[in-house]
């Protein structure tokens, strides 16, 4: 099993997506966190970080996508990034915090590398290539933490499905998903009617098409133009700072 998954590390093959974040280190620095890394399979809706609890991995997601949700006393809770093979799940592992208030959902089902918090502490305060990349993708998240937060106070609905809709196809391998409307609607904090409703609108449009449970873009170039400044701006500040895969 850790052959099978190890491959696209060193390696990486058209049909396996990998880590932005470790393809870009060296094979030097690869061959270093080798007897650390251990590839796991996320499951849909496995929830890898809970609130206030201390963190044991940090995650590099390869085909899995996970949701970063702020959860409120009521039981609610909100998406306020999401992330896939462009970082790292975790990151209060290294920032010092330990734990965070928020919980990571695992949005898309799929494979991903993990690390235990010691060896990946040695590493980070080693100051070495990864440390700069985890560091530069962390800025990554906050811009779109912050964008989330404009976004969700600034603009429609349609336009925060459209946004949602482009960042996690950026982190998929294909152009479709497989999530249900009540889903959309609580991770974007809004009713399932509205959901139906924008989705709706943008199948009229021939952007996009769907049954029970799975959406499938069909016009990219058309979603983009429909969604708000927050999109570009988070997607031109991944790719300022991170490497490409």
């Amino acid at each position: 099993m850790g052959h099978a998954l190890a491959r696209p590390l060193l390696a990486c093959e058209p049909e396996t997506p990998a880590n932005r974040l470790l393809t870009a280190l060296s094979e030097a620095d690869q061959k270093g966190l080798w007897a650390d890394l251990e590839p796991v399979q996320l499951r849909y809706g496995q929830v890898i970080q809970e609130p206030g609890l201390d963190l044991k991995y940090l995650y590099f997601p390869i085909s899995a996508v996970v949701s970063l949700l702020c959860p409120t006393e009521n039981g609610a809770a909100t998406q306020i990034a999401v992330v896939g093979n462009e970082g790292a799940v975790g990151v209060a592992l290294f920032m010092g915090g330990g734990s965070m208030p928020g919980r990571a959902f695992v949005q898309c089902a799929g494979q991903a590398w993990r690390i235990k918090a010691v060896p990946l502490l040695a590493e980070f305060h080693r100051g070495g290539a990864l440390t700069q990349l985890l560091l530069r993708s962390t800025q990554a998240l906050i811009t779109q933490m912050a964008q989330t937060a404009v976004c969700n106070r600034r603009h429609g609905l349609e336009q925060q499905l459209c946004r949602w809709l482009l960042l996690s196809l950026d982190r998929l391998r294909g152009n479709e998903m497989v999530i249900t409307h009540e889903t959309i609607a609580g991770l974007l904090g809004v009713r399932r009617e509205g959901v139906t409703e924008a989705t709706g609108h943008l199948r009229e449009l021939g952007l996009i098409e769907g049954s029970r449970g799975h959406i499938t873009v069909l016009d990219r170039q058309g979603l983009e133009a429909r969604a708000c400044e927050c999109y570009r701006v988070v997607r031109r500040e991944c790719d300022r700072l991170l490497p490409p895969l």
